[in-house]
């Protein structure tokens, strides 16, 4: 379908809330102030693997100002979004890992908590510990849960992951040349730049929570079953968000330890993590090992992948632990086995796109080396085996995987810059890389309420939370598109369950797709009923009229026509609401995105600078390009941070993680973070609204893999172990 013509989107519009985020009236969960508000803080286990004998807390409520202590024998409190696969508690005994969480102090303020937490006096007895993951795997190993150290669950945690199709046997032999290698990720830190922060307050026995996080239905939703509570007790609210990259999207441990602790006490309880507690009492990106095996004939087709991993979900399983890198090939025979295991380390789980940047590094890498090793050019290579089919037989909702490679391909001037490995000369070496990403698209559960005020503005109701990807003006910008009204009309409520309507949340690149066509559905039921409002005004039937730029008029006469105020004036209000749960039937959508990069490599240090990069993405219908470019921006930087720097380092005879900070993360500044050019290919797609498909997750997906295939291409030599430091490099080139 041909890309059609708009009133709104595709524009470069500015949030509709900016105002107030950049005057500082916009108010975040650690904004929020209650009279009698206590402050929390949470006590941290120092060892990797131990069992609570036995805690004390007398001398810590003694110190004036201390209001309650909470603890796993005062509070076993389920939280249910913290472990798929084995129950896990806001307090744990055992605890498993170096952060696990003791025990938390409600005080007057911060600093009294913080000085209470020392007075605790906790016995552990030390258990035998594992950090590593094929050490996990042994027979000998620490037993981390009664089962083993494999995460073995129901449905989609289940343990190993197994995916295939075609005839693998089959493929191989129809292949001239088999190739093998092993790649390997680290964990790495979402570094969200707020941090994590609960205010709970009780009014009678309803609870209001105050959260930053990325989906507040899910947040209540977890709350209430965490606390045993009906729904119509909770009450969720947060209208601005600073950042989660997929771990803010439940209720977390310390919306209910807030929420305990405020009942304990009687008084609104905040609940704020340092930086460190964001760094190793929240989850990061699993880290994995791959080891590939693909057939190819002589052209470079691919007629067999498999592939067997291991990545390790720490000390417990909120996600899949999946591997996803292969999902941008044509792949006519493909096995895929990989085991999440559990270790005695940080807690792994959702970080943008959670099974793709690794796995894209692992498999992009392997067949950049693939062409080398068969004197291919790259792009020829990723060209020819680029995706068609969804698993080799479903169509793709919409697919312009091609153009970007041959856009991005033509912009970075790859033909003339593409040389081979290493042939760069002096100590300075150019290069230049490139892989294919992208994440899926699929539609779902979503809800709105619009109503159309007496004066012919409009009020939109949904329960999005924007966490920097402007969801709050998407929205409006839906709206006013279907509507007809102009944008500065529309008011948005959102991210408040007593007010608003369910919202799948802010993750999975889900939040348009789910929500947005239910904007468009309620646009559509309340321009039904302006339409037999004005048809006696206008003597016209109702499927007649047409509504834009705040007027309705007779379609086949526009000069005939009347405000919209008008149309509404008799009703006060007219009110639009809808829920729709669309689905595909038998195609497969997903956003896609090919990726270049050069970069200049200083032999003498070791230093890798990323000199130009380019971004090519299909992610249907840009709806608000503004944002939409700060989106891919934002996620190649992240992938650059994998790729180079970023890397949570583990004390191996403690067990201590030693850089959990900004500073010692290494996660890249402003210096680091080159221009990133932006390609919108924009086929529209039949099923997205607008013609739109996700985009939040795709940016990240191919960066790793784009710097690390341009860093082979200047020096010759293969990084298969992230991150790409200065020592490891300097260690290669000198050998």
């Amino acid at each position: 379908m041909a890309q059609q013509q708009f009133s709104t989107v595709g524009k470069k519009i500015p949030r509709i809330d900016a105002y107030e985020r950049v005057t500082g009236q916009a108010q975040y969960a650690g904004d929020v102030q209650h009279p009698g508000m206590l402050y929390a803080c949470v006590l941290r286990s120092p060892h990797p693997h131990a069992r609570i004998a036995s805690i004390d807390t007398s001398k810590a409520e003694k110190v004036p100002g201390v209001k309650a202590i909470i603890h796993h024998r005062n509070a076993e409190v389920r939280w249910s979004s913290g472990g798929a696969t084995a129950p896990r508690y806001i307090f744990n005994n055992p605890v498993r890992y170096v952060g696990d969480s003791v025990a938390a102090v409600a005080a007057t303020d911060r600093h009294i908590a913080e000085d209470a937490l020392g007075l605790i006096e906790v016995k552990y007895e030390n258990l035998p510990y594992v950090l590593d993951a094929k050490e996990a795997l042994k027979p000998d190993a620490p037993k981390i849960y009664p089962k083993g150290n494999l995460s073995v669950g129901d449905g989609s945690t289940s343990a190993p992951i197994t995916e295939q199709w075609g005839d693998l046997e089959k493929g191989f032999k129809e292949a001239d040349r088999i190739f093998e290698d092993t790649y390997i990720t680290k964990h790495v830190n979402n570094a969200q730049l707020e941090r994590r922060a609960s205010v709970a307050k009780w009014e009678g026995g309803k609870l209001t929570v105050w959260a930053s996080t990325q989906g507040a239905s899910n947040a209540r939703r977890d709350i209430a079953k965490d606390l045993g509570l009906p729904l119509s007790k909770v009450r969720v609210i947060c209208k601005y968000m600073g950042g989660g990259f997929g771990n803010k999207n439940q209720a977390q441990d310390y919306d209910l330890m807030a929420a305990v602790l405020a009942k304990a006490t009687g008084q609104p309880v905040k609940l704020e993590f340092t930086r460190e507690d964001d760094f190793i009492g929240m989850h990061g990106r699993w880290a994995s090992e791959q080891h590939y095996k693909a057939g190819v004939k002589k052209d470079g087709t691919i007629t067999a992948v498999e592939l067997n991993a291991v990545t390790n979900v720490g000390a417990y399983r909120k996600s899949s632990g999946n591997l996803s890198g292969t999902d941008f090939y044509q792949i006519p025979n493909f096995k895929k086995v990989v085991n999440p295991v559990h270790t005695n380390t940080v807690v792994a789980a959702n970080y943008r796109a959670p099974a793709y940047p690794q796995s894209v590094f692992g498999f992009a890498s392997f067949l950049d080396q693939i062409a080398h090793d068969m004197g291919i050019n790259p792009l020829e290579m990723f060209l020819k085996n680029r995706i068609r089919m969804y698993k080799s037989k479903s169509p793709f909702t919409s697919n312009a995987l091609e153009e970007c490679i041959v856009e991005g391909a033509k912009r970075i001037g790859w033909n003339e810059k593409w040389h081979k490995p290493g042939a760069s000369s002096g100590a300075k070496k150019h290069g230049i890389g490139m892989a294919l990403g992208g994440y899926p698209f699929r539609p779902g559960l979503g809800a709105a309420t619009i109503r159309v005020n007496a004066d012919g503005t409009a009020h939109l109701l949904v329960g999005v939370v924007d966490i920097g990807t402007g969801a709050k003006s998407t929205m409006a910008i839906i709206a006013s598109e279907a509507l007809g009204i102009p944008l500065n009309q529309i008011q948005v409520t959102n991210g408040d369950t007593d007010v608003t309507p369910y919202c799948v949340g802010e993750s999975g690149s889900r939040c348009t797709s789910f929500t947005g066509p239910a904007v468009i559905a309620a646009a559509e039921d309340v321009r039904r009923l302006i339409f037999n409002a004005a048809a006696p005004q206008l003597k016209a039937k109702p499927e007649d009229l047409d509504l834009k730029d705040g007027k309705v008029f007779i379609k086949a006469n526009p000069s005939q026509s009347l405000p919209l105020s008008r149309a509404v004036a008799r009703s006060g209000e007219l009110i639009g609401r809808a829920t729709t749960n669309p689905a595909f039937k038998g195609v497969q959508g997903k956003s896609f995105a090919a990726h270049f990069a050069e970069v200049e490599v200083d032999t003498w240090t070791g230093h890798v600078k990323v000199t130009r990069y380019v971004a090519a993405h299909d992610s249907g219908t840009i709806l608000n390009r503004l944002p939409a470019e700060s989106q891919i921006k934002g996620g190649v930087v992240q992938g650059i941070g994998m790729a180079l720097t970023e890397e949570l380092l583990i004390d191996r005879p403690t067990a201590i993680p030693l850089n959990p900070s900004y500073r010692d993360a290494k996660v890249p500044t402003h210096l680091e973070a080159p221009e990133v050019e932006v390609i919108f290919i924009e086929p529209y797609d039949p099923y997205g609204p607008f013609g739109g498909k996700s985009l939040g997750e795709p940016p990240i997906t191919a960066a790793v893999a784009t710097v690390g295939n341009a860093i082979f291409n200047a020096t010759g030599k293969r990084f298969k172990e992230l991150p790409i430091t200065p020592d490891k490099i300097l260690h290669a080139v000198q050998v």
